[in-house]
């Protein structure tokens, strides 16, 4: 389960992930949609996540800072995701839920939001001059995360399977 930016974002993201495969031989992370992983995979027997919608409908709208890359060891390079309170609180809140809802166990890892640009089939040897490009590069955007989404795994991709609209406020008329 993920938050996922507007589109001019996602195809943003999406560039730097190209850039990681022509220049430095990853491809894996453009397997996804450019996200930011709140849930981090499961298998489940699920097919009915409606009870998600009601707990989405309690969420208000995330906004979201992106704030250049950043990197895991010599094995991740991701577009660093500002941890603001709203996002963390969102993730404990929904991790939370689907262990009780769902019998998805949580994930003991502590929450880092991030989107992946590199990852995988970055090969160490490569790491460091793929790491020099991708730092010395400036990226700075807003959006706001509206609902999360679920993905799923085809086999050979992960892809939207369904959304869930966070309630929000309307516009003042």
């Amino acid at each position: 389960m993920a938050l996922l930016p507007h589109s001019i974002i996602q195809d943003e993201v999406t560039t730097f992930k190209q850039e990681a495969l022509e220049k430095f031989g990853s491809g894996h992370a453009l397997r996804s949609p450019p996200h930011i992983t709140l849930l981090p995979p499961f298998r489940s027997n699920q097919t009915d996540f409606s009870a998600l919608q009601a707990f989405a409908s309690t969420q208000q709208l995330i906004e979201v800072a992106l704030s250049n890359f950043d990197r895991f060891g010599t094995r991740v390079i991701f577009v660093n995701v500002l941890a603001e309170q709203s996002l963390t609180d969102c993730q404990q809140r929904l991790s939370t839920f689907c262990a009780e809802q769902f019998a998805i166990p949580s994930d003991p890892r502590p929450f880092h939001p991030h989107m992946t640009v590199a990852f995988k089939d970055l090969k160490k040897a490569v790491f460091p001059q793929a790491w020099a490009y991708f730092s010395e590069k400036t990226y700075e955007r807003l959006f706001t995360a509206t609902a999360i989404t679920l993905l799923i795994h085809t086999g050979q991709r992960w892809e939207i399977q369904e959304e869930f609209p966070f309630d929000h406020p309307k516009p003042l008329v």
